[in-house]
């Protein structure tokens, strides 16, 4: 659909910043499927493979959207020197990231700019 919102995507001292801005505050199905060519696409062709998925405006997903993670993860992990994380996770989320102990498998950053340094530094 032309209308739907689509993610920025930027580059950042040599790290991919895929940013979801304030309309993506809920992750529902019918946003999941406007995101998730672009998500993945970036996760595939990073250069070099480190990505930052910045949710600072995303309070709710769910498992459809943990799918996703998934398969951006996979995509950058794949590549050698693969990075992937996530920035400015919201209480709700954080919480979700913690309980399915997936802050185990990604790097979890309080800010983008944090994330960013901390990838383009290794």
């Amino acid at each position: 659909m032309p209308n739907d919102p689509a993610p920025r995507i930027s580059q950042q001292n040599g790290v991919t910043v895929i940013e979801l801005g304030p309309e993506f505050e809920n992750l529902d199905e019918h946003v999941l499927e406007a995101i998730r060519e672009p998500v993945l696409e970036s996760a595939s062709t990073a250069d070099p493979p480190r990505v930052v998925l910045d949710l600072s405006h995303t309070r709710f997903f769910g498992s459809a959207f943990i799918e996703l993670l998934f398969r951006a993860y996979n995509r950058v992990n794949e590549r050698e020197g693969g990075v992937f994380a996530l920035s400015g996770l919201t209480e709700y989320c954080a919480e979700v990231i913690a309980v399915t102990h997936l802050d185990r498998l990604w790097k979890v950053y309080p800010t983008r700019a944090a994330a960013v340094k901390a990838l383009s530094a290794g």
